[in-house]
Parts: structure tokens; C-alpha cells; sequence
């Protein structure tokens, strides 16, 4: 297990406390997921009202801002620290959502006239401005937290808190719906799917204003050398062009991100067109069941393939590969790839064995986002820069979940079997990309 290491002897009291850190911080970051992903059970739910193109157009406008966010969070965390990063994230996903809410509120109840498309693309899209603090939060808090050593086993955690907010994100949600529609069949009350998770974002704000810390310094336990890029420069002050020149001057940062774009296609372009293909096949074929198990049943499934992935990936990256983190995704990539070629025979088929495709598919993606976005960028960024390197690769997913979001809007409503088609492409560039970074190791810095 990959938990159980502690190359470093980190005192009992120690472990504690960084749990006590991290735990928080995990779950504020699993429920933005369902701040955010609440969209796709959302886009079930409104039926016709939010058809697959405006689906497609509302999330890439999210996506797309996300991407390009980092620009302006991932220094800016780098600045004012993790957990202030955090609570403005939680804070303004909290009100985005309710204003969401208050949408679908206005239009199903009190009969406002809006253009839902055009509105949703608006309020979903500063919705991700503040989800995009998330991912940079957690890496520059962890960052202190944990040895490059340790990372694997970061990585493991990190993956398992990404399952946990798509389990949140998509049975929460779903469980939600069904709900309100047994309680109320004439008038359901869909804005619920908006509204809750933004109150549970407002406990998990209150929660971290008191528990959370950005260094063990700051906890009443000792800082430590965590044997990164930073190390050596722990009195160096911050100088963002610095900061920047390291992070867009490292060829084994861009690399990870350019394998990270492919993840963002690959990850999201499974995850929400899954589900949505389960709904119309509920509709059209006689098998209902099957599909209603895997619809009902999806955020459990990516539940167990996010922590399945974390931690393989965790335990093969500090095990087998010396800390090393390229390798696990190349062969994660590979057996993705394996996986997205089969769905081109699956589809029109069997539920179950597409089902089981879809999952290994998401055991693959999530294990290789959280070794790379989770511990790579603490890695080759260091913790002077982990936010700033992990703003630019997140933001790299998201274009690339952007990008899917447009085409597959289009692309799945003329025609299901373009689907795995369009993916095939990006599963190869990111086992090429894995290559190029096979060996690549952090180097410190002479103090």
C-alpha cells in the first residue's frame, strides 16, 4: 500500500497533523468536483431544455476559462499561499452555483425568458474561474507537506480525491434528481442539484479558515528540506518572472503538459459522454436495466477506478520506477489506448462491456492526471513555483477538456461511433509524449 511508507521516519505526531491538513483541504477539493461537474446530471435532467450542443458549448466555455485562468491563479497562489487560494475557490464556486440554481429556479418555476445557453455558458464560466483555484490550492499546500519521496504517495491521495468528487459529482447529483422527481413528479426541483453542493462548499469554508495550514512551520511542527526544484532556495524571495521563466523554460513541465491536454480529451470525453450515451440508450434499446445500473451506478464506478488509478500509479511511481513519474503514464497511457480501441467494437453492443472499457479507460486517465498534475508539477515546479506549474498543466487539461467538449457536442449528434474514433489520436500522442520524459527526474538547487 502505498500509504504505508514514511522514507523519511516523519514522527506519529507529524503524520497526524499533515492527515488533519491534508483531509480537509481533499474534500473541500472532491466537493468543488460536484460544484462542477453537477452540470452533466444537470444536462440529464432539463432534457430538451439543454440539448447536447448547448451541453457542449456550456461546458467548453467553463473549461476553456478554466484553462486560461491559471494565468492569473497559479502565480497568484504562489503568492498568497495555498489556503487562501482554497477559500476563495470554495467561497466563489459556493455563490455560482447558487446563482445556477436561482437559473434553473426562475426558468422551470417563476417563468423567467432567458436564453438557457447563453446564460449557463456566463455563470458556468465564473464558476470555473473559481474552481480553478482548486488544483493549484492543494499542490502549493502539499507541496510543504510532502518529500519528493513521499510524492507517490501524493499522487495516490490526489487521485483518490479526484474519485471521491466524481462520486460526489455524478451519484450525489443523480440521487439528488431522483429524489426530487419521486417526491414531486409534476414539478421536480432540479435547482436542488445546485443548490446543495453549494451549501456543503460553505461548510467545508468555514471548516478550513480554522483547520487548514500552509506549511508544517505554521502547525507547530518543523519545516523540512522536501528535495525538489525549490531546494536550496527555502530564503529566496518570490519573483513572479522568475517563477515564470523557470516553469515556461523546462522542457519536462511542457511536456507534461502537452500530455496533459491529451488527458483532458481523453478524461472528460469518457467521463460526461458516457452517461449521456447510457440516457439514450435507455430510450431506444430493450436492455434497460443494464444501462440504468451503469447511469445510477457511474459516479461509484469512477469512485473505485479514481482510487484504483491513484494509487497504482502512487505505489509503481515510488516502487518500481525510483520516484519517477513518466513511466507509470506511459504505461497507464498504453493500456488506455487498448481500451478506447475496443469501445469502437463495443458500441451498439453490450452495456456491461462497454461499462467495463469506460472503467478501465478512467482507472488509466485518473491515475496518470493525479501523477502528473498531482505530483509531477510539485516536482519539477518546486514548492516556490507548485502552483504556478501546476496552474499551467491543469489549465492544459481543461483546454483539452475544452477542445472534446466542442467537438464531441457536435460529433456524437450526428453520429455515436465517431465517438472512441476521435480519441484514438490523442491515447497515441500521449504515449509518444511519455517518452520524451521517461527518465526525467527534479534536480535541487545548490543552497
Amino acid at each position: 500500500m502505498p500509504f504505508s511508507r514514511n522514507p523519511l521516519q516523519h514522527s506519529a505526531a507529524f503524520r497526524r497533523r499533515r492527515v488533519f491538513n491534508w483531509l480537509p483541504l481533499g474534500l473541500t477539493y472532491a466537493f468543488l468536483y460536484m460544484a462542477r461537474y453537477n452540470l452533466t446530471v444537470s444536462k440529464n435532467a432539463l432534457g430538451p431544455l439543454m440539448s447536447k450542443e448547448a451541453f457542449g458549448i456550456i461546458f467548453a466555455a467553463g473549461t476553456i476559462t478554466y484553462a486560461f485562468s491559471f494565468l492569473i491563479n497559479g502565480p497568484l497562489t504562489d503568492r498568497i499561499g495555498g489556503k487562501r487560494a482554497i477559500l476563495i475557490g470554495a467561497a466563489g464556486s459556493a455563490v455560482m452555483n447558487g446563482v445556477m440554481g436561482l437559473l434553473v429556479l426562475g426558468i422551470l418555476e417563476w417563468g423567467w425568458s432567458l436564453n438557457l445557453t447563453l446564460a449557463f455558458s456566463i455563470t458556468y464560466a465564473m464558476n470555473m474561474y473559481f474552481q480553478s483555484y482548486g488544483a493549484v490550492a492543494i499542490v502549493k499546500v502539499n507541496s510543504s507537506w510532502f518529500h519528493v519521496r513521499e510524492r507517490g504517495v501524493f499522487g495516490g491521495i490526489f487521485g483518490i480525491l479526484i474519485s471521491l468528487g466524481l462520486y460526489f459529482a455524478f451519484d450525489w447529483s443523480q440521487a439528488i434528481v431522483n429524489w426530487t422527481e419521486a417526491v414531486n413528479p409534476e414539478h421536480p426541483q432540479y435547482w436542488l442539484v445546485f443548490f446543495v453542493p453549494a451549501a456543503i462548499l460553505v461548510f467545508w469554508f468555514i471548516l478550513d479558515l480554522f483547520v487548514l495550514r500552509d506549511t508544517p512551520g505554521q502547525a507547530g511542527h518543523a519545516d523540512f528540506d522536501t528535495g525538489d526544484a525549490s531546494s536550496g532556495e527555502e530564503d529566496t524571495p518570490f519573483v513572479l518572472k522568475d517563477i515564470l521563466r523557470r516553469i515556461f523554460t523546462n522542457p519536462v513541465i511542457l511536456t507534461v503538459g502537452l500530455i496533459e491536454l491529451c488527458t483532458g480529451v481523453l478524461r472528460n470525453g469518457v467521463m460526461h459522454w458516457f452517461p449521456i450515451y447510457a440516457n439514450e440508450q435507455i430510450a431506444a434499446v430493450s436492455a434497460v436495466a443494464s444501462w440504468e445500473f451503469w447511469l445510477n451506478n457511474w459516479g461509484l464506478m469512477l469512485m473505485i477506478a479514481g482510487a484504483t488509478g491513484g494509487m497504482l500509479a502512487g505505489w509503481m511511481s515510488d516502487h518500481l520506477f525510483g520516484s519517477r513519474r513518466a513511466p507509470v503514464a506511459g504505461i497507464l497511457y498504453t493500456v488506455l489506448l487498448l481500451a478506447v480501441i475496443g469501445m469502437v467494437f463495443a458500441l451498439n453492443g453490450s452495456a456491461h462491456l462497454l461499462g467495463i472499457l469506460v472503467f478501465i479507460i478512467s482507472i488509466a486517465v485518473i491515475g496518470t492526471h493525479g501523477m502528473l498534475s498531482g505530483t509531477a508539477t510539485m516536482d519539477f515546479g518546486g514548492r516556490k513555483a507548485a502552483a504556478t506549474a501546476v496552474g499551467l498543466i491543469d489549465g492544459l487539461v481543461y483546454l483539452g477538456t475544452g477542445i472534446q467538449s466542442l467537438s464531441l457536442g457536435y460529433i456524437t449528434s450526428s453520429n455515436w461511433q465517431y465517438w472512441p474514433v476521435f480519441l484514438i489520436p490523442f491515447a497515441v500522442a500521449g504515449i509518444l509524449l511519455t517518452l520524451r520524459i521517461w527518465h526525467a527526474i527534479p534536480t535541487k538547487k545548490k543552497a
